[in-house]
């Protein structure tokens, strides 16, 4: 009788510790599962909520490539994506230029690649078939009737400008005006509007003179107003000197080398595959290449010079 109540309770600890095993099995699945996901945020080109609907198939194609969850998530503005990486709430940012610079000095982003965009006829704004090109121009939009015929002639104008924090939608023009001896933050007035579309808009209808805009906006944005011919309705007043590096595809600077690794080979490799070129047309995007970091070098001079 003694040996069947040792027997027992012995075989109540056996039951006990196997049971303990397999919720601390769990824990730890759910845990790695919890590690394994990776959070990517960009900044969408327009607020029309066109983007989030594409932002699924985007976050489906990195999930198999990567073979782990992948979320895919859109920053409301410039700064957000700045304070998401900062905070880590974002693991793979693709990220517009100047908040690249922004958060890299902070030492919450590391670019590992840089993005490839279809180059333009500077003469003619229409696409370059086959050419590629890793930097822009800003440019400046007018209506085709204007008045408006060179820079200085924004003096006392109406702007519709992006972001403080966006390259060509800001920075760029800003610090070429005041080369040129406007200061439109004094010398104009400047409206800061939510994307491109809604600044082409402001122009057309005569709300706004002027638009700092993406060289090719007319382009990309053209399907926007099928109302319009924007070739014929807008003119280009400006595109500046300075060449503005594409879209960075920057990770949190503590990541894995072999998960960094993985990241670059995808991004690398959407070029030639379809549902990847289909994946990366979000931003326009039509490849990638490997970044140099001193290539955003060029912002921080800008910046400081809108700054003043």
């Amino acid at each position: 009788m003694h040996f069947k109540k040792l027997a027992k309770v012995f075989m109540g600890i056996i039951l006990v510790a196997a049971l303990s095993g397999c919720n601390s099995g769990n824990s730890n699945s759910s845990d790695e599962s919890k590690k394994d996901k990776l959070t990517v945020q960009f900044v969408p080109t327009n607020n029309d909520g066109s983007m989030e609907a594409k932002a699924k198939p985007f976050a489906e194609y990195l999930s198999k490539k990567l073979d782990r969850e992948v979320e895919v998530t859109l920053a409301t503005d410039y700064s957000t994506i700045v304070e998401a990486m900062a905070s880590g709430q974002v693991d793979i940012g693709i990220m517009p230029p100047a908040a690249y610079v922004q958060a890299k000095d902070m030492d919450a982003a590391e670019a590992i690649l840089t993005s490839q965009l279809g180059d333009y006829d500077q003469e003619t704004g229409l696409p370059l078939e086959g050419e590629l090109t890793n930097t822009f121009k800003g440019e400046i939009l007018v209506r085709a009737d204007s008045d408006i015929k060179k820079l200085t002639d924004l003096k006392g104008k109406k702007i519709a400008a992006l972001s403080p924090n966006s390259a060509s939608g800001y920075i760029y023009p800003v610090a070429e005006l005041k080369d040129a001896g406007v200061d439109p933050t004094t010398d104009a007035t400047i409206t800061t509007v939510n994307d491109i579309p809604s600044e082409i808009t402001a122009v057309l209808n005569g709300q706004m003179d002027a638009a700092f805009v993406f060289e090719g906006a007319r382009n990309v944005f053209a399907s926007s107003f099928s109302d319009n011919d924007l070739f014929k309705d807008l003119s280009v007043l400006y595109l500046t000197e300075g060449d503005i590096p594409n879209d960075a595809i920057a990770v949190q600077p503590g990541m894995d080398e072999t998960l960094k690794a993985e990241i670059k080979e995808v991004f690398l490799g959407m070029k030639a595959d379809e549902e990847g070129a289909e994946a990366m047309s979000l931003w326009g995007h039509q490849g990638y290449e490997e970044a140099a970091d001193s290539a955003y070098d060029t912002i921080r001079a800008y910046t400081e010079k809108a700054a003043e």
